[in-house]
This record gives structure tokens, sequence and C-alpha cells, in this order.
């Protein structure tokens, strides 16, 4: 439920739809605490001097606040009364992402501390608005200047330069609430089983009760497919297999992203409905065969753009569901049938409409902000806070078919020498972990540089050479078994030996072309303009351009894909195929043209 006037109105969670819900966004009070010492200042107990339109960022223009100097912390208060008919039931207060370092307090009493400024968390107002009364929500939300923290590409100097922008602190995302019985079933897990024409499902619970069982049913345009049933009352996440009669199985593809209902219940003792949800589900399987990776068993050259997705109002929060929709449908405009989600983990609702329109994604962990400056040999150092956001994004993310693989960490550029450092440690306990909780998609253990797992599932290296004769000889060697390997600028190694993985070129391009610019500017000043290279001189030059990289890549039949820098201008870094405010920059019919060939490893073989 929400109110018109409510920004961001629309469900954040739309693989995990339960039917009461209450949206908070909209204006919070608000007050800004330089020096972090609100706490001992007594803000936790008196209303706070400004207020924020949440969930936009303080550093937004949305926001209606506009401050973009470093916020050490920031309060917010927001008082609110649930719905008389949620009496009985628990109610959980949801946060889609709070950077960075969030603490929630219920009524003046601490409820959650939450670290991570990517993935969502919940706090537990256990019975607090049994009786319907007043609840007063109150947050604190760190933003430390120094240390380790994945910031992703927000800038660590005062100003917007080189690829960083303007940082966001504290809400960001849609803040809600919602009902639950006291034993309520938790966000599931879908597996699609394309070979055996079923799906899998986790259906983890809060707690078990006797007599307690969950029951999927699962739909499709012309009514119910199959169901299943199983006792709920012995396994913390009982499973069910859903199996599909032949004639009712559609494979989801970005030809047809066909998306079946699901709906799953916790049904108790006497045979009445006690939670629900409604949910949805894509059949479709991710392989690697060879050189390629495959979908649904067919090699699917991946035509992907980088998508770093910030708004020039809304920063990292998009300003509404439209605007989230319209980036995926200028992409495809433009050729490309997907994106790396880029040092963001982007909201769910974004990875909805890629589910929806058939958009291949691969999600990615905001991991910048772990360099310390210090040897080359040892100077990334992610903590162990990296993983556990990380595996945050991945449980929230599992179920969406559009995503096709992993990618946890990007350009971690260090040396490679004989003693093991934070950055091995950490690369490999996140490969592993993602492993671990999916078993089901490729993962990269690093985009570009740094391959410090040797058994990683795809390979990739990271180049912006802009001539296309001479991007082909870079690329020459992956016939032979020696790719082109991003390396310290003095040779050394970044990455452990090649193995024969699936290779790609994960960011090429960014060709510098700003229209309004003057001719003879210099790209020495990245504060202002500046792309890739040498800045093309008109728009043909800069379509020869791109079809001849993109071209080099297409040919190549031991390329499974390429990921283009990048969908639009951000701030100053005006590579982009659309504008930093989506308006058109370029001839998306030529883009298009460009790309749309078969690429040679989708070819079948001869004879």
């Amino acid at each position: 439920m929400h109110t018109p006037s409510v920004p961001r109105p629309e469900y954040p969670r739309p693989q995990f739809v339960r039917r009461d819900w209450l949206n908070l966004n909209g204006v919070w009070q608000f007050e800004t605490d330089q020096g972090d010492s609100g706490l001992d200042r007594g803000l936790l107990g008196r209303d706070l001097s400004g207020e924020i339109l949440v969930p936009f960022a303080p550093e937004s223009e949305l926001s209606g606040v506009g401050v973009t100097d470093f916020l050490e912390a920031v309060w917010y208060r927001r008082r609110f009364t649930p719905p008389a008919e949620w009496a009985g039931r628990r109610v959980l207060l949801h946060f889609g992402a709070v950077d960075h370092d969030t603490t929630v307090w219920v009524d003046g009493t601490e409820a959650v501390r939450h670290r991570g400024g990517f993935t969502p968390f919940t706090a537990d107002l256990g019975d607090v608005a049994a009786a319907g009364g007043e609840v007063e929500i109150t947050v604190r939300a760190r933003d430390p200047r120094s240390g380790p923290q994945a910031r992703g590409k927000q800038a660590v100097r005062y100003a917007n330069h080189d690829c960083n922008y303007t940082r966001t602190t504290g809400i960001w995302q849609t803040v809600w609430a919602e009902p639950v019985p006291e034993v309520h079933l938790r966000r599931p897990r879908i597996t699609p089983d394309l070979a055996g024409g079923a799906f899998h499902l986790e259906l983890p619970l809060s707690g078990n009760r006797p007599g307690h069982r969950v029951r999927a049913v699962l739909r499709d345009g012309a009514g119910e497919v199959c169901r299943a049933e199983s006792r709920a009352d012995l396994d913390l996440a009982p499973r069910l297999h859903l199996a599909l009669p032949g004639d009712r199985r559609r494979e989801w593809s970005p030809e047809d992203p066909f998306l079946y209902d699901l709906l799953i219940e916790l049904v108790a003792a006497d045979g009445t409905v006690s939670d629900s949800y409604e949910s949805y589900a894509g059949l479709r399987a991710v392989g690697i065969r060879g050189k390629a990776v495959t979908l649904n068993g067919r090699a699917r050259f991946q035509r992907l753009v980088l998508d770093q997705g910030w708004y020039a109002d809304g920063l990292m929060t998009a300003p509404s569901d439209e605007a989230l929709i319209r980036d995926i449908e200028l992409s495809m405009a433009a050729g490309f049938n997907g994106a790396r989600l880029h040092q963001k983990v982007f909201e769910e609702r974004f990875l909805h409409h890629a589910d929806r329109l058939g958009y291949l994604v691969w999600g990615e962990f905001g991991d910048w902000g772990c360099e310390t400056g210090g040897s080359s040999g040892d100077n990334q150092r992610p903590d162990a806070s990296y993983v556990a956001q990380w595996l945050e994004a991945v449980e929230r993310d599992y179920s969406h078919p559009s995503v096709i693989g992993w990618c946890p960490l990007n350009e971690t550029y260090q040396k490679l020498h004989d003693r093991i450092t934070v950055l091995d440690d950490v690369t490999r306990a996140m490969f592993l972990a993602t492993k671990a909780l999916d078993t089901t998609r490729p993962v990269v253990d690093a985009s570009g540089y740094s391959h410090r797992v040797l058994e990683t599932d795809v390979w990739d290296a990271h180049s912006y050479e802009q001539d296309p004769a001479a991007f082909r000889q870079l690329m020459s060697g992956l016939a032979k078994g020696e790719p082109f390997a991003n390396t310290h600028e003095n040779g050394a190694a970044y990455s452990q030996p090649y193995r024969g993985q699936p290779y790609f070129v994960s960011e090429f391009g960014g060709i510098w072309w700003d229209p309004e610019a003057a001719a003879g500017q210099s790209g020495a000043d990245r504060t202002a303009s500046w792309g890739y290279g040498d800045r093309v001189r008109d728009e043909d030059e800069f379509h020869e351009r791109f079809a001849g990289l993109v071209g080099v890549l297409l040919d190549d039949p031991d390329m499974f894909g390429y990921c283009y820098t990048q969908l639009t201008d951000v701030f100053q870094e005006q590579n982009g195929v659309y504008r930093f405010d989506r308006g058109t920059k370029l001839d998306i019919a030529r883009l298009r043209e460009a790309q749309s060939r078969p690429a040679a490893i989708e070819r079948p073989p001869a004879g």
C-alpha cells in the first residue's frame, strides 16, 4: 500500500510479494553528524533539525538536501502507525540499502546493525506494533572516509574525478514494513532444471510447528501447471519438486522471456493458510561447452554493455521504476542483449525487469575501496565484510533467471608473487562462497587484472586499445591458448596462468565522444570530459571505430562475449552511447547494425 505522494511507490521485492505491506518512503526527519558524535550529543532522544525525501541519498538533488561534502554520519527519524489489521502479527522493517554502517533503533531500543551499502537487511520489530500504536524509527548511517570499504564508484576525493562520482550516504533504496505470523516463510531459492523439466524449491522458514505444511502452485497463462506439497514441521528449509508436463514446458530466453507464476503457502494443521506470497520463475539453463558459455544448451554470444546505474538527479537511486525499464530498453535498442551491472548491486526491481524483458546480466559487487596505497605486491586489502556483503547479494538475487553469471571483484590490480596476501585469501573466499551458494552459474573470480583462482569458471581481460587493427593483434593469442592478460606496467603478472576457460573481453571501447565539446579539447583534465584514447573527430569516426572493435570480438571463434564501456555518460566520463540524461547521442541504428551479425562462436560446426 502507498499514497500518491510517496516516491518510488512500487513493491521493492517483486520475486517475494506479500499482500500486506506499507511503503515508508517520503519525508523523514534528517540531520548530518559531521563528527559522528550524535549519540553522545543526544540525537537519539530528540527530533532532528532538518528533513529529507527518502529513498534519495542526501548528496542527491532529489533528496532535497543536496550536500555533496563528506558526510561522516547522518541520522534519520520517522514515526509510523502500523495498520490495525496487522495486530497479532510480527512487524518486519526492511531496508533495501543503506550506505554504509547502519544502526536502527525502535522506540529508543537498538533493533539491528548492518554493514554494507549495497545489500538489504531487516529489523524484526516483534510485537511492538501489535496494538496498532505509533512506532518511532531512528536510523544512524556511518560513512567513514578511511579504511577498506566497498564503495563502488563513489569518489574518495571531495570532487568527482576520473571514473569516480558523487558519493551516496545513508538510505538510498526503499524502506518498508510488512506483517508476518510468528512462524513464517522466508525468501525462497528457486532453481530451474531445464534438463529435467522441473523447478526445485528451497523454502526457508523462521521455525517449525507441528502439523504445518508448505505448498507450491505453478501457473502459466492457461492456468495451473503443477503443484507440490511437503511437511514443514521437520526441516528448517523444506524442499519441493515441481515437475512440468512436457506440453507445458517453455524455455526462458531473450527471444521468449517467459515467466511462470508461483504461489507459495504455509498451511497450518487446521488447513488454514497462515502465510503466503507470490513469486515467479524462468525455466532456463546456463552451461559451459568448450570455450562457449551456453544458454539452454546453445552457444549464446553475450553482447553486453557496462551499466553503472547512476542518475544525474538521484545518483545511485533511479528516480522512478520507469527509469529502470528505460535503461534496459535503451540498451536493447542499441543491439546489446545484456549488461555487466558494474560496481554496484542494482536494486532488485531492475532484475525483475531484466527477467521480464529477456535481458542477460552479470551480478557484480561494488568492491572498489580496498586500495591501501602500499607496495604493488600488497596494495589490495579487502576485509571479511566483503565476503559477508557479497553473500547477501548472491542470496538476494539467486532466483532471477536474467542473472547468468557472478563477478565478486573487479580490477584488483596487484602483482603476483610467492607470498599469499589478503587479496589472495579474500578472492578465493569470495569465489568459493559464491560456488557454494550457487552451483548453477559460472563465476569469474575477478573481472580483469588479478585472476588469483586457478579454477575460475571463466577468464577475462580489459583492454581500451582504440585501433581495431592493433586490438585484433592484441586478441590473437587466444587461438593458441595464450589470451591477452592485464599485467603491471612493467610486465609483471597479476594473474595465475590461464587454463583454457571460456574467455571474453569484459571491458573495451569507451570511445570518447562529446559532440558539444571543443574539437581540440585535451583529455588531460579528467574532471571535465574524458573517454579512452583520442576523441573521435565526428560521429562517423565513432561508428567506424565501434564497428571495427566489435567486429574483432564477434569474428573470434574462441570468444564467448564482450562488454562495451558504457551505456551512458556518467558525469565527466563521457564515453557512453547515450547521454547522462538518457538523451540520444549517436545513431542507434548503426550501433545495432554493427552488433547484429552472428558471432563466430554461435555458428554451427562445419559439416
